[in-house]
């Protein structure tokens, strides 16, 4: 499990699935991960940009094949479980929690924040 400098941890991993909390930058010219980030409030966040626009869906649908994509899962085990209309969205990726967590810390070790 990842956590900011407060402790407040960016997804939370159970056995049979991984829950991550991200910021999405729709229109952000790539399909790509932007490391972490603490909001105001406190809450820790995996910055993902992607091409598509907010429109019909399209940025959501972007979002849910950039991470499956990054964790090596079929595009039909990533749920968006909440925020389809915020940048803040929560989504839930059907799996190996603990492997999962495992594979996004790779990824966003070094990643800029």
């Amino acid at each position: 499990m990842r956590d900011d400098a407060e402790g407040v941890a960016a997804w939370r991993a159970a056995p049979d699935a991984l829950a991550v909390r991200v910021r999405v930058t729709p229109r952000g010219g790539r399909d790509a991960f932007d490391g972490l980030a603490t909001l105001a409030d406190g809450r820790a966040v995996l910055k993902i940009r992607v091409r598509a626009a907010p429109e019909d869906g399209a940025a959501n649908e972007a979002v849910r094949r950039t991470l499956a994509r990054a964790l090596g899962r079929p595009v039909s085990a990533v749920r968006l479980t909440a925020g389809a209309t915020a940048r803040i969205k929560t989504l839930v990726v059907a799996g190996e929690g603990g492997r999962l967590a495992a594979a996004l810390e790779r990824l966003t070790r070094g990643a800029a924040a």
